[in-house]
C-alpha cells in the first residue's frame, strides 16, 4: 500500500470509524432490555435509562468541538488514530464497569472518540475522493454507520441467550476490536491532500494524490492539475485567515445556517427514537421475550444497512437535493401511518395492526438510510472552504450531537407519556422540514470543493438556482493559472 492506495479502500478503512459509531449507539438498545444487565445496574428507570443512552452523546459533543483545531494541527489521519485509540479505552471500561457511574463514564469517554471521529471522518474521505465520486466515497461513512448497529443488535440477539453478566459485558467488550483495527490500518493510509497543501507539503500533497489517482504515479498530469487546483485555492484563502467568528460573518453564515441545520435536523428524523427504542415500542404492542424483540430490532438493523447501499450507487447521479426530498416525504408519510396503527392498535389490540406498525417502523429506517443518513453528513463536509473546513465540520458535528443528546434523553420519556402521539409530532416536523429543503438545499453533485463556492455565490433560494450547477465548469477543465503557482508546483514535484 505504499506507492498507491485506491480511493475505495481509504474511505473504508476510515469509514471504521462510522462502524465504531454504529456500534456504540446500538449496543445499548438491546442490553437496557436484558434481565441480567438489569439486576446488575439495579433496574434503572426512564431517566436513568436516558442517561446512560445519552452520556455518549454529550462526549460525541465535545469530541466534535475538540476535532475542528485537532485536526488542523495534527491532521485528520492522526486525529482519526488519536480517536480509535480513545474508543479502545472507553470500550474497555464499559466491558468492566461494576456500577452506573462507571458505565456512564466508559461511554462518555467512548463518545468523545465517536465525536472526533464523526467530525474528521467524513471530512477525510471527502479531502480525498474526486469529485464524481465524492457522495459515494463520503457515503461510506453512514454505510458502516449502519453495519455498526446492526453487528450490534446481531451480537446482542446472540448474547441474549447466555445466562450471566457475559450477557451485557461482551457486545460491550467487542467493540475494542475494531477500533484497535482502526488505529493499526489508518497509519498505512495517505494523509488528506488538501491537509498537506495547507502546511506547503506540496511535494507529500503529490505524492498522496498519486497514490489516490494514478496508481502511484505522482507525475501524472491529471495529479500535477489537481494539485494546482488545491494550491491557488489554499493560497488565496491563506490571506483571509480562519476563525471560529468568521463562521457568523456573511458569505460564510449561510453554509453553517445549511450545515448545521442538515446535521440537526437529522436527528429529528426520530432516527435514533427508533433505532435506541425500538424494542420499547415492539414491547408495547404484545412482543414480550427479549429474543423475540431482539430478532425484530435485528432485522430493524439489516433494513438500515440495505437501504443505505442505493445512495452508495447513486447519490452522486441522482444529487444531494432530491434525494434528501424524497427521503423527507417518504419519512413523514410513514410516521403518519405508524401513528395511526399505534392509535388503533391501543384501541383493538389486533395482532395484524401490530405486524403492519413493525413494518412502518422498518419503512421510516429504510426512508431515513438513503436519504439523511448519508446526506447529512455529505453536505457539510463538501460545502466550506479549507481554511475553515475543519472548524466548521466541528460546529456542524457538535449540533447534531447536541440535537442527539436531547432526542436520546428525552425519547423514554416521551414514548411513555405520549405514545402514538409522538409519531405524530414527528410527521408533521418532517413535512415542515421537506418545505425547507425544497426553499434552502442547493445541488452540489460533481463539483469540486474549490468550485462549490459557485453555487453559494448565486440565490439563496435553493429551488431557483438549483439549474446553474450544471452551467459550472470545473476548475480543472478551464485552465490557466499564473506562472508563479507553476513554478512552486514544479519545484514540489
Amino acid at each position: 500500500m505504499g506507492r498507491r492506495t485506491p480511493k475505495y479502500i481509504v474511505s473504508s478503512v476510515a469509514a471504521l470509524g462510522g462502524l465504531l459509531f454504529g456500534y456504540d449507539t446500538g449496543i445499548m438498545s438491546l442490553i437496557l432490555q436484558m434481565e441480567r444487565f438489569n439486576e446488575y445496574f439495579g433496574n434503572p428507570g426512564a431517566l436513568a435509562t436516558g442517561i446512560i443512552v445519552s452520556s455518549l452523546t454529550i462526549g460525541c459533543f465535545l469530541g466534535s468541538l475538540l476535532s475542528g483545531p485537532l485536526a488542523d494541527a495534527c491532521s485528520r489521519k492522526r486525529t482519526i488514530m488519536l480517536g480509535a485509540l480513545v474508543c479502545t479505552v472507553g470500550a474497555g471500561v464499559q466491558f468492566g464497569s461494576v456500577n452506573r457511574a462507571m458505565l456512564v463514564g466508559g461511554r462518555f469517554t467512548s463518545g468523545v472518540a465517536i465525536g472526533l471521529m464523526s467530525s474528521v471522518v467524513p471530512m477525510y474521505q471527502s479531502e480525498a475522493a474526486a469529485p464524481r465520486q465524492r457522495g459515494r466515497l463520503v457515503g461510506f461513512q453512514q454505510w458502516a454507520i449502519t453495519w455498526g448497529i446492526f453487528i450490534s443488535f446481531g451480537i446482542d440477539y446472540g448474547c441474549s441467550f447466555i445466562d450471566g453478566p457475559k450477557q451485557f459485558r461482551l457486545p460491550l467488550g467487542l467493540q475494542i476490536v475494531p477500533s484497535v483495527v482502526l488505529l493499526v490500518t489508518m497509519g498505512f493510509m495517505p494523509f488528506s491532500p488538501r491537509w498537506l497543501v495547507a502546511r506547503g507539503r506540496l511535494g507529500d500533497a503529490r505524492q498522496a494524490l498519486g497514490r489516490l489517482r494514478a496508481n502511484g504515479h505522482a507525475n501524472a498530469p491529471a495529479v500535477g492539475e489537481e494539485l494546482r487546483r488545491i494550491h491557488q485555492a489554499v493560497v488565496q484563502e491563506r490571506y483571509r485567515g480562519s476563525v471560529y467568528s468568521e463562521l457568523l460573518r456573511a458569505p460564510l453564515r449561510r453554509r453553517l445556517l445549511l450545515g448545521c441545520g442538515m446535521q440537526f435536523m437529522q436527528q429529528f428524523t426520530g432516527i435514533n427514537t427508533l433505532m435506541l427504542y425500538a424494542p420499547t415500542i415492539f414491547r408495547g404492542i404484545g412482543l414480550s421475550s427479549v429474543q423475540s424483540i431482539a430478532l425484530c430490532q435485528a432485522v430493524n438493523g439489516l433494513v438500515n444497512v440495505i437501504a443505505t447501499v442505493p445512495a452508495l450507487l447513486w447519490v452522486d447521479r441522482w444529487g444531494r437535493r432530491p434525494t434528501v426530498l424524497v427521503g423527507t416525504v417518504s419519512i413523514a408519510f410513514f410516521y403518519l401511518a405508524l401513528s395511526l396503527l399505534l392509535r388503533a392498535y391501543d384501541v383493538s389490540d389486533n395482532r395484524s395492526l401490530a405486524i403492519a406498525a413493525i413494518c412502518m417502523v422498518y419503512l421510516v429506517v429504510a426512508s431515513f438510510a438513503f436519504s439523511w443518513g448519508p446526506c447529512a453528513w455529505l453536505v457539510p463536509s463538501e460545502i466550506f472552504p479549507m481554511r475553515v473546513r475543519a472548524k466548521a465540520n466541528s460546529v456542524t458535528t457538535a449540533t447534531n450531537w447536541i440535537a442527539n443528546f436531547a432526542v436520546t434523553l428525552a425519547s423514554p420519556v416521551l414514548l411513555q407519556a405520549a405514545g402514538w402521539k409522538l409519531f405524530l409530532a414527528l410527521s408533521i416536523v418532517m413535512l415542515g422540514t421537506a418545505i425547507l429543503i425544497y426553499l434552502f438545499l442547493p445541488e452540489t453533485k460533481n463539483l469540486s470543493l474549490e468550485d462549490i463556492d459557485l453555487v453559494f455565490a448565486d440565490s439563496v433560494w435553493a429551488f431557483r438556482s438549483s439549474d446553474l450547477v450544471p452551467k459550472f465548469c470545473p476548475l480543472s477543465e478551464t485552465g490557466s493559472n499564473s506562472s508563479a503557482q507553476d513554478d512552486t508546483l514544479r519545484t514540489a514535484a
